[in-house]
């Protein structure tokens, strides 16, 4: 019976379509039997040691595999060679770099291979993508007793930060010729994404179904989406089917009828505009997804359910690669609002519960650096709930598993909203949604899911230059 082995893998590319770079080689070991347990967020860093070159995007992966060490080495080169690396210069430019860290508790010295990996402790780049996958994980000897990757991350913070690092998380399935589809978490500076809703449902609580009888209008609908874009969305999520509570369930198939003119009419956009912009379908069916992203060229999936109502959606989101949000919810929409009891805290439970998703997720396949998360603002909450969510979202993004990911936050016309503001009609709680945006940008929200896109792109910039300042603490929208 053949022994099953855990190494951990550097990965790195700083030459073409550094995301394509990467995934390819993670399809390629997948292919080659090693077996991806869990992977990193990709980091954007400066070259070390040969300076005039490229940034790098690094990460890290666990594999399974069967392989004794050098024959595993073997075949990472074997990738590498298939994929096109030319080494010109030691350390110098490559499409993909694939080093092993760690394998089991062993130590190697070989002229070929070196476990651990000889440079690992001076480079931040790999520490950091490797601490999130072995967060508290005592090190094997060389290393002293008792250490763990945090604590060599500690021993590097007197050194001069000449090389900030930040996670990357893409929007669209390969590199982005605008860098601002680009998630970027950890950066200070960053700016706020507006998502828009496009609901082509009869049913929606939030617009009364305004769009549905434009479904099949590709005139109606391109007026629609370029408003939107105009506005300044830069992510257009398109629904075919009602979650809110009771609502009628559609088939798959008529589902895919409703959104599926969308898709077109985005994909026919001049190159220029659909290259700014990320396309998400709000679905929770895996057939739905998988037309959306390959014939309709999808870029995101937003699963409401996190892959918790269709035992297909996750795997086939690894499939086919694309990004995809992660919700908190309970139960299905019909019985959510019956699953309100959080005896052990909501924060320390919607952190234990998403962070469950996203182990889901991982061991499904689908990379860390495709994760968004949501933290199902109305599902499964009360408005008590509701309120301390927005309050408390920065001390859920710390919390242990969801560290360093992105998060979107949807409050547009909520029915707590409502509640608050003596408001009946959703098409009139724009000014409750803008002070909910505003807290959502305060607590560190990456993407806004909204109804009325022009005035919450007004509210998010000045939200942005309030709370994302530059490292001289200016704001990040400099006055004219």
């Amino acid at each position: 019976m053949s022994t099953k082995h855990r190494a951990f893998l550097a990965l790195g590319s700083n030459v073409g379509d550094r995301l394509g770079n990467i995934e390819t080689a993670c399809r390629s070991m997948e292919r080659a039997g090693l077996k991806i347990k869990r992977t990193s967020s990709l980091w954007e860093t400066k070259a070390m040691y040969v300076e005039d070159q490229d940034d790098f995007l690094n990460g890290a992966c666990e594999v399974e595999t069967e392989l004794e060490p050098l024959p595993l080495l073997d075949k990472l080169q074997s990738i590498e060679k298939e994929l096109g690396r030319v080494k010109l210069i030691d350390k110098g430019p490559r499409n993909i770099d694939l080093d092993i860290l760690l394998y089991d508790e062993e130590r190697v010295e070989h002229e070929r291979l070196q476990i651990p990996h000889k440079l690992m402790l001076e480079r931040e780049f790999v520490l950091r993508p490797l601490s999130q996958i072995l967060p508290s994980d005592i090190l094997p000897p060389p290393f002293p007793q008792g250490t763990s990757i945090p604590t060599l991350l500690t021993q590097l913070s007197h050194l001069p930060a000449s090389m900030p690092m930040s996670p990357q998380t893409p929007l669209t399935l390969h590199q982005p010729s605008a860098p601002s589809l680009t998630l970027t978490p950890s950066t200070p500076t960053r700016h706020t994404h507006i998502m828009s809703i496009l609901n082509l449902t009869p049913d929606s609580f939030s617009d009364g179904g305004i769009h549905f009888a434009e479904h099949t209008d590709s005139t109606a609908l391109h007026d629609i989406v370029t408003s939107h874009i105009a506005s300044g969305a830069t992510i257009i999520d398109i629904g075919g089917q009602s979650t809110r509570p009771n609502a009628p369930q559609i088939s798959a198939q008529a589902e895919l009828a409703r959104i599926m003119p969308a898709l077109h009419v985005i994909s026919s956009l001049p190159a220029e505009t659909r290259a700014k912009l990320a396309v998400s379908v709000d679905t929770y069916r895996a057939a739905v997804a998988r037309e959306a992203v390959r014939q309709g060229g999808a870029d995101i999936i937003n699963d409401v359910s996190a892959g918790m109502l269709d035992a297909e959606m996750l795997p086939t989101l690894a499939e086919l690669g694309c990004s995809v949000v992660l919700m908190h919810m309970r139960g299905t929409p019909a019985t959510m609002n019956r699953l309100t009891d959080y005896p052990d805290g909501l924060i320390p439970t919607v952190g234990r519960e998403l962070a469950a998703r996203v182990k889901a997720a991982e061991d499904a396949g689908i990379r860390r650096w495709r994760v968004i998360l949501d933290p199902g603002i109305g599902f499964a909450k009360t408005q008590a709930h509701n309120l301390e969510i927005l309050r408390r979202l920065e001390e859920l993004r710390e919390w242990e598993g969801l560290r360093g990911l992105p998060w979107l936050v949807g409050t547009s016309r909520k029915r707590f909203i409502g509640r608050i503001t003596g408001v009946n009609s959703a098409s009139d709680r724009g000014w409750g949604t803008a002070a909910a945006v505003t807290a959502a940008v305060q607590g560190g929200a990456e993407v806004v899911r909204v109804h009325d896109v022009d005035e919450m792109t007004k509210v998010v910039r000045v939200a942005d230059s309030i709370w994302r300042v530059d490292e001289k603490g200016e704001p990040s929208e400099k006055e004219n």
